[in-house]
């Protein structure tokens, strides 16, 4: 058997940091497949010059490739290349922003958007407070682990779902079936806002019980819209007032 080395972190880098690449891997942070056509818009390229950057993006096992019929669409491998890409968001400088339409997309995107499959901006935030404040979910400093990089030296955490919890979130129809091998609760550092949102599996099924209950509706390129439905609702239900996310 042989010895495994350090990881080659220069490989993913040099696949994620290719402008065009780049594009494709922002667009599919949502979750979602699409296909080709909709990337190389994205991405601003041509279709012929897309097809090799997706091809390399899915031999370095950052995207995989669903045929349907004529037709092949792209997503990410998984959970874990999202969480790459809001890493690298976090990181990133912001682009300048030329036109009102590259505006209204850059406040849309900050105030409610999805990160992979859950929610995430002010609104994720909000939320994440809401659950916690309920004592839906219970912060508690994980044992005998290092420095947090989203709460700081001394204040590493861990999220665990309270009985009251499961019972607010039950009454409101959201699966807590803790099947299956992704953690149900965990968190994730908002690239936006600097703080935590709800991710792992109940971040993703919170997050499709709110849009089967139409508070929210998925738009355009991850941007998330609350309904008039889902305003009231919010604040009824976790105390979210949305009107104050701006």
């Amino acid at each position: 058997m042989g010895v495994r080395g350090d990881a080659d972190i220069a490989t993913v880098a040099a696949l994620m940091g290719e402008p065009a690449r780049a594009a494709v891997l922002v667009a599919l942070a949502d979750g979602r497949a699409l296909a080709a056509s909709t990337l190389a818009a994205e991405a601003g390229v041509a279709p012929s010059t897309l097809s090799g950057h997706l091809a390399r993006l899915v031999e370095g096992a950052l995207v995989s490739v669903e045929p349907s019929g004529r037709n092949r669409y792209y997503r990410l491998a998984g959970p874990q290349v999202a969480d790459a890409v809001e890493a690298l968001a976090r990181l990133a400088p912001t682009r300048p922003v030329r036109s009102l339409r590259a505006g209204t997309h850059a406040q849309a995107i900050r105030r409610a958007r999805t990160c992979y499959d859950h929610l995430a901006g002010r609104l994720g935030v909000a939320v994440m407070d809401a659950l916690v404040a309920d004592s839906v979910l219970r912060p508690e400093p994980e044992p005998q682990a290092g420095p947090d990089p989203v709460l700081g030296a001394g204040r590493a955490r861990r999220y665990l779902l309270t009985d009251h919890g499961r019972e607010r979130l039950g009454c409101l129809g959201v699966d807590l079936d803790g099947s299956g091998k992704r953690p149900l609760v965990r968190y994730c550092l908002d690239w936006s806002e600097q703080r935590p949102h709800l991710g792992g599996a109940l971040g993703a099924r919170l997050l499709e019980r709110f849009v089967d209950l139409g508070w929210l509706v998925r738009a355009e390129r991850r941007v998330v819209r609350v309904t008039d439905a889902g305003q009231a609702s919010l604040r009824a239900e976790l105390g979210v007032d949305v009107g104050a996310l701006g």
